[in-house]
């Protein structure tokens, strides 16, 4: 009987999706596209060999839709299923359902995705393994048991999701009266986000970096260990920057933490690739965190300093291949995620129509992008567009590398984190080696941002410019136009229209389109100024809508669940 010839549907969207188009073309493998009504005229859509649609914008309905994704398997008569990372890739419901309907799953078992995805069920794996794991609660909590728990833990302790990753869903909480609202809010994300509830507890460590560890076990039995990276950039526990090998990992401890990550995978019968993450305390030991049974944003580095293409590998081994690896890493490679957040207005997500677009160049450079000029940064879903990637032969030249790089990266239209990757690759705790996972935050918190770094100007503020080339005695100079002038009519006022004075209306409008998930205060309620109004979700981050002043709320024309466009009035404070 004839094998059917190869097929990835990818059920992803936005750069990784791109990412797995290119190494499916490479390959000679035919790759269909997913899209949802937010994504019609990505990228991705455009270079997949097929596209299909698979729901409204919402990503409960389209991205996060196991029938509308196996839908479009069968209609494309697509072979094998890629998840990418984040949405369905760390659902073992997914997983299964995919090989119940034929098709192949690139990742790993049902099984492993079930064990390794419930960081309480991975962490007692892990225990089982002699792998160090870190104080916790060997369960999901409830409210009402998480108090005893806490005092059990001893604080600080982090509220994390139980299934999923990427810091979503993942609060530090300091004091018991901090613990109820941290708990709630981590479950909203976490259902949001994943589509499980659940927390944990966790001891929180202060001052660690973060080191992971990249696995590949083939079905025949093979597991090898690519390396660690190091992602102790973060803020909100994301990361934001990433790097291989890490500044603090010497051979022995990189003996160590790859013969644990090894050991891991071996036990839980893991296959296909994996991460395996870790804290590294100042004293050198390590603890288990998790293990992500998907690609992760981060592999870039990886690759570059291996040589292998993990999606690659991947592939191969849900094709039932035998593997042939030989990690002999070479040089350094750091990652900056570019998101589109505005850092001199408090990381303020702003999506919007990429109107300009130029992507740096170089022999050690990689650009991994969902978007090109004229596309559009949703804000339906996470706030990275694309990943700036490059190799040095030593961690300095890397440094320098990523700094000429992002000084070559042009994107305008919406803001983006790039002035904040290079305010950051030039700080003397990253040259050093000495940040750790609290870093940065502590660092902002000390510094006008603003000023310390070259800010991107509001894109409303900023005409679209002319850029041509003029000759002056025989030479060729780049010149930039700005046309100032305004060609429409002024905007009508609004009902409550901003203006300064003692005795006017106080405006409080929407900073972004987004979606309202709380309304904290009444209408008739007196308020200071700094109370929180409202919690706005856009791209996934919550965003609390403070008071500019005090007074009392005499409108308030929102209400939860209500989307709400930029500009739009949230409340008017008297």
């Amino acid at each position: 009987m004839a094998t059917a010839k190869p097929k990835v549907l990818i059920a992803n969207r936005g750069e990784i999706a791109v990412r797995i188009i290119r190494t499916c073309r490479e390959l000679g493998i035919p790759s269909v596209a997913v899209y949802s009504d937010a994504d019609r005229d990505a990228l991705h859509v455009e270079m997949a060999d097929q596209s299909f649609r698979i729901g409204p914008a919402l990503a409960a309905d389209s991205y996060l839709s196991i029938d509308a994704i196996l839908g479009a398997a069968q209609r494309s008569r697509a072979t094998l299923i890629h998840p990418g990372y984040g949405f369905l890739a760390e659902r073992a419901q997914f997983a299964q359902a995919v090989g119940d309907a034929g098709l192949t799953f690139i990742g790993p078992s049902p099984h492993a995705i079930e064990t390794m995805g419930d960081k309480s069920a991975a962490r007692r794996a892990a225990d089982a393994a002699g792998v160090p794991i870190v104080p916790g609660t060997p369960e999901p909590v409830v409210v009402r048991h998480a108090k005893a728990q806490a005092e059990r833990i001893g604080f600080p302790l982090v509220v994390k999701a139980a299934f999923g990753g990427g810091g979503k869903g993942m609060h530090v909480v300091r004091s018991a009266e901090n613990l109820e609202e941290a708990l709630r809010r981590a479950a909203r994300e976490a259902k949001s986000y994943f589509g499980r509830p659940e927390v944990f507890l966790e001891r929180y460590v202060e001052r660690a970096h973060h080191v992971e560890a990249q696995v590949v076990a083939d079905q025949h039995g093979s597991v090898w260990f690519l390396g660690e990276r190091d992602c102790s950039v973060q803020r909100r526990h994301q990361k934001l920057i990433e790097e291989t090998p890490s500044p603090v990992v010497d051979e022995a401890l990189r003996t160590r933490i790859g013969e644990a990550a090894v050991a891991l995978a071996r036990a839980s019968g893991y296959v296909n690739a994996g991460t395996v993450e870790f804290i590294v305390d100042e004293d050198g030991s390590f603890y288990f965190l998790e293990m992500n049974t998907r690609l992760q944003v981060e592999h870039t580095v990886t690759e570059m300093v291996t040589g292998y293409d993990l999606v690659a590998q991947q592939i191969a081994v849900a094709r039932g291949e035998r593997l042939d690896i030989d990690p002999a890493p070479r040089g350094h490679a750091i990652q900056c995620r570019i998101n589109a957040e505005d850092p001199g207005r408090n990381f303020l997500p702003g999506p919007g129509r990429i109107s300009r677009y130029q992507e740096p160049g170089g022999p050690f450079v990689r650009v991994d992008a969902g978007v090109t000029a004229g596309r559009d940064v949703p804000g339906d879903y996470d706030s990275m567009f694309a990943k700036v990637i490059v190799q040095g032969e030593d961690r300095e030249q890397a440094r320098r590398r990523m700094l000429g790089a992002l000084s070559e990266y042009r994107v305008e239209g919406v803001p983006t984190t790039i002035p904040l990757h290079r305010w950051a690759l030039e700080s003397p705790e990253f040259r050093a080696g000495e940040h750790t996972t609290t870093w940065l935050e502590r660092a902002l918190a000390e510094v006008d941002l603003p000023s310390q770094i070259e800010l991107n100007p509001p894109a409303a503020a900023k005409p679209r410019p002319a850029d041509i080339l003029v000759e002056v005695d025989g030479r060729r100079v780049p010149v930039r136009i700005f046309d100032e002038r305004r060609e429409r009519a002024p905007d009508r006022p609004a009902l409550h229209d901003p203006h300064h004075g003692e005795h006017v209306h106080g405006v409080i409008t929407a900073p972004m389109q987004g979606t309202i998930l709380k309304v904290l205060v009444e209408k008739g309620q007196e308020i200071q100024a700094g109370d929180v109004l409202c919690v706005l979700e856009a791209m996934k981050m919550e965003n609390h809508i403070a008071s500019t002043r005090e007074g009392e709320v005499t409108d308030l024309p929102i209400r939860a669940g209500q989307v709400v466009e930029t500009g739009q009035i949230l409340a008017v404070i008297d």
